[in-house]
């Protein structure tokens, strides 16, 4: 498929010079199904992105669609607030009954604001006010967001640097085989928590991503995390994970800490969590931490009701009965299949993931960005990740059809053949 730039004029003269996905994929895009976009000259594009992992069920879900669009007809409220609501009560209904209970978690449910960077924001700053602490530990090549106390917490520098100040009050530690196994996990930690000489403050949490995403696809073991959840408990620390884009069954399980057995003590959750794409983000954690005063977190977007309809009805379509968990699985072992081929295939290639979260690592950098803009010229979007965007990301719709996955990781296969 041959694809003729279109002309960007009125987003080149209005548009600030921050947008990038536009850059990479230049094209005006115009409609959505499923595993597919559409462009306003009629190209069809493969989507291995989803919205960043917003799009977990495919774009315009009819299933979804249908429930938004009887409520919207119906005048049902839109902007609530704090309000309860029905479209609130039958998410948390819904919440409860198809994922907390069955996994016998006890957590309360925060609505902080609609975005990722709001749960983080919201978890740490209850971190805080729980242990009256102000450090916050992170790890290597970690992403939390893009506001002042989610970039304290970030590893890549370059997001770090567009803060303008000072970012403090967040510790970074080596994550999970950051030393390729030569150095004892938690060593260097644990040491700075017990010498009283170390400079590093007592934390008041740890913050972790079982799968680091924008740091390129790294995958803690579940090892590391029960270790990191037994040294949380001894050193007092609360454990927060960062299940925005890897939660919602990105990974397989509804949470991506479930294989691990650990119960952290605030999760934060949004992209996939209302199922259609819109804003919503959530912040969990056990009734003990529950000290907010009312009011003493709020803000204005945070009830965001058609985003309760279509999450509720997406918990309940896809996660009362087991079946997406298997299906994310299995779709996993065709894409560690065809990942295994092509790095067989091309020397200095290295793949790893987990469910429905891959990425193909380029010991030549820059390679990943050129098999990246290759893809898009043959009709599939897949984006880099890494500190230096080394690593080609997939990121398919759970709700892929067989077919689609095979075709899209046949035209990665080509991508990469077409870029050595």
């Amino acid at each position: 498929m041959t694809i003729t730039p279109p002309a960007l004029s009125v987003f080149e003269a209005l548009e600030s010079e921050v947008r990038s996905y536009c850059r990479g994929w230049p094209a005006v895009f115009d409609r959505a199904q499923g595993s597919h976009m559409f462009d306003e000259d009629g190209h069809t594009y493969l989507d291995f992105f989803a919205g960043a992992g917003s799009l977990n069920y495919g774009h315009n879900n009819p299933v979804l669609k249908r429930a938004l669009i009887d409520y919207i007809e119906r005048d049902g409220v839109t902007h609530g607030l704090d309000m309860s609501t029905t479209a609130k009560r039958a998410f948390l209904e819904s919440f409860q009954n198809n994922i907390l209970r069955p996994r016998d978690l006890p957590y309360k449910v925060m609505f902080p604001g609609p975005t990722g960077t709001n749960a983080v924001e919201a978890a740490l700053k209850l971190a805080r006010k729980v242990k009256g602490r102000e450090s916050i530990v992170s790890f290597t090549n970690a992403f939390h967001g893009m506001s002042l106390g989610s970039l304290a917490v970030t590893g890549n520098a370059f997001k770090r640097a567009g803060a303008g100040i000072p970012l403090v009050h967040g510790t970074p530690m080596p994550f999970d085989n950051y030393f390729d196994g030569t150095i004892p996990d938690f060593l260097w930690f644990e040491r700075l928590l017990e010498d009283q000489g170390s400079g590093l403050n007592q934390p008041a949490a740890v913050i972790v991503e079982t799968v680091q995403g924008e740091g390129g696809i790294n995958v803690a073991r579940p090892e590391w995390l029960r270790a990191l959840a037994e040294l949380c408990e001894r050193q007092d620390m609360l454990l927060i994970v960062d299940d925005i884009q890897m939660g919602c069954g990105r990974t397989g399980a509804f949470f991506s800490f479930e294989e691990s057995g650990i119960t952290p003590d605030i999760v934060t959750v949004s992209k996939s969590i209302s199922g259609y794409g819109m804003p919503m983000s959530l912040a969990l954690f056990k009734p003990e931490l529950d000290v907010w005063e009312p009011g003493e977190h709020n803000g204005t977007f945070r009830g965001n009701n058609p985003a309760f309809v279509t999450a509720a009805a997406t918990l309940d379509a896809y996660w009362a009965d087991g079946q997406m968990e298997k299906q994310t699985l299995a779709r996993g072992e065709q894409v560690e299949r065809a990942l295994r081929a092509i790095c067989e295939e091309q020397s200095g290639t290295h793949f790893r993931g987990r469910g429905l979260v891959w990425g193909l690592e380029f010991e030549d950098k820059p390679r990943a960005s050129a098999v990246c803009k290759r893809a898009f010229e043959l009709g599939l979007l897949v984006e880099t990740s890494g500190p230096e965007s080394e690593v080609v990301k997939l990121l398919p719709a759970l709700t892929i059809s067989p077919d689609d996955l095979d075709e899209g990781l046949r035209t990665l296969a080509r991508a990469v053949r077409e870029t050595a």
